[in-house]
């Protein structure tokens, strides 16, 4: 579809006023590449404007086109986030606020309104320190950058000390909150709620039990040999130093943050 645009018409369909675009950037941690997000017609807000890439800034500009009042709203600072806010901001003369390269951070519990209902934010680190989700009460809803995929069961928790901990934490908040539906920035929505948030923090302990299960048996086994006796023939080629680093972020959380 031309400039990666994802069926305004469709999306608008299943939820009135609520519109999407896909970039063009799959991969890896990508998936199928980063979805942003519109809320509202005439006060509009623009969740995650993705990667700085013309034809994209392109589309979420078209999907704005004839509101009084455009916020853009950051999950977090990651590129395939945040490097087109800059100049989406520019075009739109839009304030850029939520988390990461922002004009304004967003506090836990601030709203942001639209003319289809608040956007709140909702402090939920483990992917990134400071990341935000921003729940829509108005329909139950939630946009969760990274902090859930729409595919798999699991997401990228590593990258600063205690963040395994912050990500059980956070997914354990999302079930308070009485959400019907998910808009993760990758992936396809998820309207198996509880049972995706259960899979997402199975998976997490399931890897914790399996790294400790592996210290038990060989207390003096080095990152290297347990990420062997861990992963396997299963970390797919290239990406042996991101499975590290997340092996890292797990003996973090056991208190073997030091371990060579």
């Amino acid at each position: 579809m031309a400039d990666g645009l994802v069926s305004a018409a469709d999306s608008r369909s299943e939820e009135a006023g609520l519109r999407s675009v896909l970039a063009d950037n799959p991969g890896p941690f990508t998936l199928d590449g980063t979805r942003t997000f519109v809320v509202g017609e005439r006060r509009a807000a623009v969740i995650d404007p993705g990667p700085d890439v013309e034809a994209h800034v392109r589309a979420v500009l078209r999907l704005v086109e004839g509101a009084d009042e455009v916020v853009i709203l950051l999950t977090h600072g990651h590129p395939d986030h945040a490097a087109g806010a800059a100049r989406l901001a520019r075009l739109l003369g839009a304030p850029v606020v939520g988390a990461g390269p922002v004009e304004r951070a967003l506090a836990d519990g601030e709203a942001v309104s639209t003319d289809l209902g608040d956007l709140v934010a909702l402090h939920t680190p483990g992917h990134d320190p400071d990341h935000l989700c921003f729940h829509w009460p108005e329909r139950a809803a939630l946009f969760a950058g990274d902090l859930v995929l729409g595919q798999g069961d699991t997401t990228w928790v590593a990258g600063y000390p205690g963040c395994v901990a912050d990500y059980l934490a956070s997914l354990a908040r999302l079930r308070t909150l009485g959400i019907r539906r998910i808009h993760p920035t990758h992936g396809p929505p998820i309207d198996d709620v509880e049972a995706r948030l259960q899979r997402f923090e199975q998976h997490r302990r399931a890897r914790i039990a399996q790294v400790e299960a592996v210290l038990a048996a060989h207390p003096d086994a080095t990152r290297r040999e347990i990420l062997e006796h861990v992963y396997g023939e299963t970390v797919p080629p290239g990406l042996e130093a991101a499975a590290l680093e997340s092996l890292g972020a797990v003996l973090d959380y056991q208190g073997e943050g030091g371990r060579a």
